[in-house]
């Protein structure tokens, strides 16, 4: 034990150390999906700042560990971020150092039992308000975030119906530091036992009463995944694809097909003659079709990406434009300052313009869904917000061809379960190269996945509910919660530190007294 304190006395050493402990979470999300890691996962990292020398050496543990997990859950944009992702992974980084200093100042030396047992509910909190930080989109959005692992556990979906995914966040920190706590503080484990008592209650108490999705009917709805294709003129080989996928629906009695994101890229508006043959798909397979236009718009300047819906007849008017871009890859945050970007990585090269409201589309069939693209789905709040405007479905259009062999298909697609789960409604996640899948209202996956290698067009049944469920009702209660937390937490730090300044240091020996019992005065 000695030989390891002194060899981590050096700080290059130590940083490199808390940067592989904090990416050991990523083990826990897709690809790899072992879910019951999240639980022990973060726990080397918290031992590490616990046993810091300093509250400062922990806060650098801190920042380097969340650099660690941050390169760690996005390694898939090195080839598009080149050295960018390092460099943004050093900035966000920095959110956690603060946790880092908590770590220490509440599990540090020889914490007393009282102390341990705010560090359960100190610590969840303080990893909350980070990732509500990092999940301000101009930052990256919420990609990544820890309770997002538990996606195929059906407890943790239940849980999620409740107080989203930032419950499932808070309660897979609080299980880890109660694990480390156990592990490393013997006078704290009584707490921490019951803590983990607590969680198990509260997954318990959950299943029964959170209110089940009460399917209340069904719909068919087709994915249309062309798969990769190449080539220089490569938009209209795709549309054919596409168009020819489509057609194999005819007779399956579907009442909606689903392209994936930029499946058209050219603006219906300038190109009449495609509108007439996906309208005439949609003659075909007797369903409105809902394609996604990456172009620049004929009406107004900019280039969208929109979803937009196309019936027998053609354009239904109905068309929602992404409001959430991703940074550098659709526009670049501050492009006089870090234009320079493109020449380094696959940077956009022009900003994508920007929607301005969620719409929720009426398909007929008495079916409205609620089309999300690409990185929105990440985003708990604007599928929630859909599911109050009365969506039945949600959809969502992606692709992340340029992401190929690597993690983030797998990654993007379980996110549908948890977004289902929340919401209490089904959610399609179509793609143009996989990974494709449907949800039911519980976040249960309905039928099998279409993968990378895949080029076909599948029909789902898809079951309806339409109930609300407490994370709809209460929106995001477990960050607001997180927030008292943290403020009474500075009130009584505020507090303590003033009655210490008032009382001042303490005299180390008694004054002396006169023989009239009073203070001795100097110089009398």
């Amino acid at each position: 034990m000695r030989t390891i304190d002194h060899w981590l006395t050096s700080p290059w050493r130590r940083s490199a150390v808390a940067a592989a402990t904090g990416a050991l979470p990523v083990l826990a999300f897709p690809t790899p999906a072992l879910w019951w890691f999240a639980y022990v996962a973060l726990v080397p990292w918290i031992l590490l700042a616990r046993a810091a020398p300093t509250g400062r050496r922990a806060a650098y543990d801190g920042w380097s560990g969340g650099f660690g997990f941050l390169v760690a859950v996005h390694h898939w944009l090195l080839p598009s971020l080149h050295v960018f992702i390092f460099l943004i992974a050093v900035l966000l980084g920095a959110l956690w150092a603060p946790w880092g200093w908590l770590v220490r100042r509440y599990l540090g030396e020889q914490p007393t039992p009282g102390r341990g047992a705010a560090a359960l509910l100190v610590l969840p909190s303080a990893w909350l308000m980070v990732e509500l930080v990092r999940s301000w989109q101009g930052l990256g959005g919420p990609w990544g975030m820890l309770g997002a692992s538990q996606w195929q556990v059906s407890p943790a979906l239940r849980l999620a119906s409740v107080g989203g995914v930032w419950l499932l966040s808070f309660l897979v920190v609080a299980v880890n530091v109660a694990v480390a706590v156990l592990v490393s503080v013997r006078e704290s484990r009584v707490p921490a036992v019951a803590s983990l008592v607590a969680t198990a209650a509260a997954t318990t108490a959950a299943w029964a009463w959170a209110p089940r999705p009460q399917v209340d009917g069904g719909v068919r709805i087709a994915v249309v995944q062309p798969g990769i294709v190449d080539g220089r003129d490569s938009g209209e080989q795709r549309f054919a694809r596409e168009e020819q996928l489509t057609r194999r629906l005819a007779g399956q009695h579907v009442d909606l097909v689903v392209w994936g994101e930029s499946s058209v890229g050219f603006d219906l508006g300038d190109r009449p003659d495609l509108t007439r043959r996906i309208a005439a798909l949609s003659r075909a397979t007797g369903a409105e079709v809902l394609v996604n236009v990456d172009a620049r718009r004929s009406d107004r300047p900019g280039i969208y990406k929109s979803s937009v819906l196309v019936g027998p007849d053609g354009l239904t008017g109905y068309r929602y434009d992404k409001m959430r871009l991703v940074p550098f890859g659709e526009y670049i945050p501050a492009r006089s300052l870090l234009g320079w970007a493109t020449s380094v990585g696959k940077a956009a090269g022009e900003d994508r313009s920007r929607g301005t409201e969620q719409v929720v589309m009426d398909v007929g069939h008495g079916l409205r869904i609620g089309p999300l693209i690409c990185f929105e789905t990440a985003f708990p709040d604007m599928s929630r917000h859909l599911a109050e405007d009365g969506t039945d479905v949600l959809v969502g259009q992606s692709s992340t061809s340029t992401f190929q062999g690597s993690w983030a298909p797998e990654q993007h697609a379980s996110l549908a379960a948890l977004r289902a789960a929340e919401t209490g409604r089904p959610m399609v996640h179509a793609t143009l190269t996989g990974v494709s899948a449907v949800y039911g209202p519980g976040g249960q996956r309905l039928g099998p996945w279409l993968g990378t290698d895949a080029s076909a067009a599948r029909v789902y049944d898809v079951p309806l509910a339409h109930g609300v469920t407490p994370y709809v009702r209460y929106g995001d209660w477990p960050v607001h919660g997180a927030l008292l937390v943290l403020a009474a937490l500075c009130a009584t730090e505020g507090v303590r530190a003033l009655r210490l300044r008032r009382s001042g240091p303490e005299r180390l020996v008694r004054p002396a007294r006169t023989a009239h019992e009073s203070p001795a005065r100097p110089g009398r």
